[in-house]
C-alpha cells in the first residue's frame, strides 16, 4: 500500500458540505427542519462568526488521505486501523495536523498509531448507561451537545440507523470532520451541525431516542429545553439525560452566585430527585435515575491534547469536595425517561 502523503486539494469544500444530513432530514414530515439547516449552517462558516476557520481550514486541506482496513468505534477507544502502519514523516505530519486542533475535550481516539488523550476519558460515562438505555440498533438519534462527536460515534458502533450531533461550537465539528476523514464511509451516518439545540423546529417528533449529556445546567430555562426534548422525540421514544446535581430532596436546586468550577454558564444544579421532578412535569414517564458518581481526576484531566486547566483546578485546592468556589464538587446523575 502507498504510503505516501497524498493532500487532496478539494478537501476543504468538504468541511462545508453537509448534504448527508439534509438528505437524511428531508423526509415528508421534516423538510423544513432541512430547509432551515440550509439555512442556519452557512452563516456558521462565516469568517465573522469565527477568526479562526482560515486556520481550520488550512489544516484540514493537509491532511493525508490514508485509506483505513478496520474502523472500531464499538470500544472504549475509538479507532482507525491499517495492516500497514503509515511511515514515520506521514504519522509525525498528521499528529502536527491534529495536535493544532486541541483542545480534545471528548475521546480517546487512536488514529492507526496516534492516540488522541483527550480532556474526558468518555468511555467511563459511556460504560454508565449503556447497559440500562434502550438497545440503538436501527434507531434515529439525536446528540444534544455532541462536541466532537465521540459519543456519537460510539451510538453509531452500537447499530444507530443515524446520529444527528448539534453543537454551536465550529471547532468541534471540524475536529469531527478530521476524524472521520480517515474513518470514511463507516461513519457515514453519523453526522454533525454546527447549530444549537434551541433552533430544532417545535414538534418535529423525529428522532427514538435523545441523549443530552452535560447540557442542562447551561441554560437558564431547563424546562424550555426539555419541552424542546419531548417535542424533538416520537411517541415511546428515550430520553438520556446526564448532568451535574447536587445532593438533597425533590426541592434542592443549587444556583451559583456568579461562577462553579470557574464555569460563568452554570444556571442551576438540581438535585437528581428534583430534576427527576422537571422531567416529569414535561410529560416523561418511567422517569428513573440509574447512576450518580463523583467526577475523579482520572476521568476528567489536563493532557498534552487538553493543555488547559481541567477538574484538579476546578476544586478547592484544599479540599477536593468542594469547587474552587466552595460549593459542592461536580457529582453527575445519569436520569432516563420515556415520552408516552
Amino acid at each position: 500500500m502507498d504510503w505516501s502523503v497524498e493532500k487532496i486539494l478539494s478537501q476543504s469544500c468538504e468541511l462545508f458540505n453537509f448534504n448527508n444530513l439534509y438528505d437524511t432530514v428531508s423526509g415528508k414530515r421534516w423538510n423544513h427542519w432541512a430547509d432551515q439547516l440550509a439555512d442556519e449552517i452557512p452563516a456558521a462558516f462565516e469568517i465573522a462568526q469565527n477568526g479562526h476557520l482560515p486556520m481550520w481550514k488550512e489544516i484540514y486541506t493537509q491532511l493525508p488521505f490514508l485509506r483505513p482496513d478496520e474502523v472500531i468505534l464499538d470500544q472504549p477507544i475509538i479507532k482507525v486501523r491499517s495492516n500497514n502502519l503509515p511511515d514515520e514523516e506521514v504519522t509525525q505530519l498528521i499528529e502536527e495536523l491534529l495536535l493544532k486542533m486541541h483542545p480534545w475535550r471528548k475521546g480517546p481516539f487512536r488514529i492507526h498509531n496516534i492516540y488522541i488523550d483527550t480532556e474526558w476519558q468518555s468511555h467511563q460515562k459511556w460504560e454508565r448507561l449503556k447497559d440500562d438505555i434502550a438497545p440503538l440498533q436501527n434507531r434515529r438519534i439525536l446528540d444534544v451537545g455532541c462536541g466532537n462527536g465521540y459519543y456519537a460515534l460510539r451510538m453509531l458502533g452500537e447499530g444507530a440507523k443515524f446520529v444527528i450531533g448539534v453543537d454551536p461550537y465550529l471547532r468541534y465539528i471540524v475536529q469531527f470532520r478530521m476524524l472521520t476523514h480517515f474513518m470514511r464511509d463507516a461513519t457515514e451516518n453519523a453526522m454533525l451541525a454546527p447549530v444549537g439545540f434551541e433552533s430544532l423546529p417545535d414538534n418535529l417528533e423525529m428522532f427514538d431516542t435523545i441523549f443530552s449529556m452535560g447540557v442542562i445546567y447551561h441554560h437558564r430555562s431547563p424546562f424550555e429545553h426539555l419541552q424542546k426534548i419531548f417535542d424533538g422525540l416520537r411517541s415511546g421514544g428515550e430520553v438520556i439525560m446526564e448532568s451535574i446535581v447536587v445532593d438533597g430532596n425533590e426541592q434542592t436546586i443549587l444556583c451559583p452566585q456568579d461562577r462553579y468550577t470557574k464555569m460563568r454558564n452554570v444556571w442551576f444544579l438540581p438535585s437528581a430527585l428534583a430534576l427527576e421532578n422537571w422531567i416529569k412535569r414535561v410529560g416523561f414517564q418511567n422517569v428513573r435515575t440509574i447512576n450518580i458518581s463523583t467526577t475523579s481526576m482520572q476521568e476528567q484531566r489536563t493532557t498534552r491534547w487538553m493543555p488547559f486547566e481541567s477538574l484538579a483546578d476546578f476544586l478547592d485546592p484544599a479540599d477536593s469536595s468542594k469547587s474552587f468556589e466552595g460549593y459542592p464538587a461536580p457529582k453527575r446523575a445519569i436520569i432516563l425517561a420515556e415520552k408516552p
